[in-house]
């Protein structure tokens, strides 16, 4: 299949005559020059492989939109106390991870979680690492916006229209909420904010690795990633049941011309908690929402794109390294020898049988390394497209 560029057609141009709000207010965008008018259009520019996303009927792709939610992105006075935006724990060079072990919020409260990646995210059906239940973007923005335990960017009752006024008071807001919600007469509120940033975070498609374009015949790999590629894609290591599709992630692979995969979680035995198959609270995985047993510690594997760039790994962030998360699977799971979680998951009675059929050298850990490097898509990093538009 040759590379080639799949392009939805653009709507009809409108030109947004629009005036500027003149009042200000400290921080974010209230420094720059009115925005100058944006077109209601927008065109994909795909790469091989990926049709458009899945975009909801209700909140359609424009230009305005997507450059209204690349601001609200990475503004932190979207937060509780104006500390921490989206950006804060997807930050862009960083394939939209934080190079942290667990997320952390505003009020700099730990998430039990590791925060994923979002490059490629428009195209997941599942939008959490254990959560089935968000299916698009807008309805997974809530957790990350509104909730209380943990806090991350802290809106509450007591707050948002507080928070919407820093909006509203703001030189540039105002114009821009307008142009990408042109027929609605007062149209900052949240659930606007939600649907700018989720028509950004849709654009945030990356696939131009050395990989990608090894496929495409523009480049070659050595000799250690060609071996490494073979082992991901061969059956001594796996690693393509679960990181399978032009994702290179579990779950489905949503998008205009149908869903490939199914939405899947995996037990990859990292802990055993008395030998009873438990996993610690409040990080035990799909059983926390369907209540059966043999779905104690399945989370989604995530996408395996700029895999490189994302570390720490797991739902936890406890493996350092590649070479580490290949070491745990190697294993056949992750034995922990004291303290409350203390247990040898490598017996855990819910972890996947795929996980023992691994089989793995020291060599071949080395070769899988080097074709996991070759992900890496630096041409999406520096994107101007998603860039911090505040930054100096």
């Amino acid at each position: 299949m040759q590379f080639s560029f799949l392009t939805l057609p653009a709507t009809t141009a409108l030109t947004l005559i629009l005036a500027a709000a003149c009042s200000a207010c400290g921080g974010g965008s209230s420094a720059e020059a009115p925005p100058a008018p944006v077109p209601d259009t927008w065109a994909w520019s795909l790469p091989e492989g990926f049709s458009p996303p899945v975009v909801p009927e209700n909140n359609p792709m424009s230009e305005a939109k997507v450059e209204l939610g690349r601001h609200l992105f990475h503004e932190p006075r979207l937060s509780v106390n104006g500390t921490l935006s989206c950006a804060g724990c997807h930050a862009s060079n960083l394939a939209f991870s934080d190079n942290r072990a667990l997320g952390r919020g505003a009020t700099s409260q730990n998430h039990p979680r590791n925060s994923p990646g979002l490059i490629n995210v428009a195209y997941n059906l599942t939008l959490d690492w254990a959560n089935p239940a968000p299916r698009t973007l807008e309805a997974q923005m809530h957790g990350p916006v509104f909730n209380t335990s943990p806090i991350e960017l802290g809106i509450n009752d007591s707050n948002r229209e507080q928070v919407l006024q820093r909006l509203k008071d703001d030189s540039q807001y105002p114009a821009r909420f307008a142009a990408a919600f042109a027929k609605e007469s007062t149209p900052i509120h949240w659930d606007n904010v939600i649907k700018a940033i989720a028509a950004f975070e849709r654009t945030i498609i990356s696939a131009n690795s050395r990989y990608d374009q090894a496929r495409a015949g523009t480049s070659s790999l050595s000799a250690t990633e060609q071996r490494g590629q073979q082992l991901f894609f061969g059956e001594r290591a796996l690693c393509a049941q679960c990181h399978a599709g032009p994702n290179l992630g579990g779950g489905a692979f949503a998008a205009t011309n149908g869903i490939s995969g199914s939405a899947t979680f995996y037990n990859i035995g990292l802990f055993n908690m008395g030998g009873t198959g438990a996993y610690p609270e409040p990080n035990r995985g799909l059983f926390e929402f369907t209540k059966r047993l043999e779905d104690m510690g399945k989370f989604r594997p995530p996408s395996l794109r700029n895999i490189e760039l994302t570390a720490p790994y797991l739902h936890d962030g406890s493996a350092a390294t590649l070479e580490a998360v290949l070491d745990i699977h190697a294993a056949g799971g992750r034995e922990v020898g004291n303290g409350p979680y203390a247990g040898d998951g490598r017996a855990n009675p819910y972890k996947d049988p795929l996980i023992n059929k691994i089989q793995i050298t020291e060599q071949d850990k080395s070769d899988l390394v080097a074709f996991l490097k070759t992900l890496t898509d630096t041409s999406a990093l520096n994107n101007p497209r998603f860039s911090d538009p505040f930054s100096k």
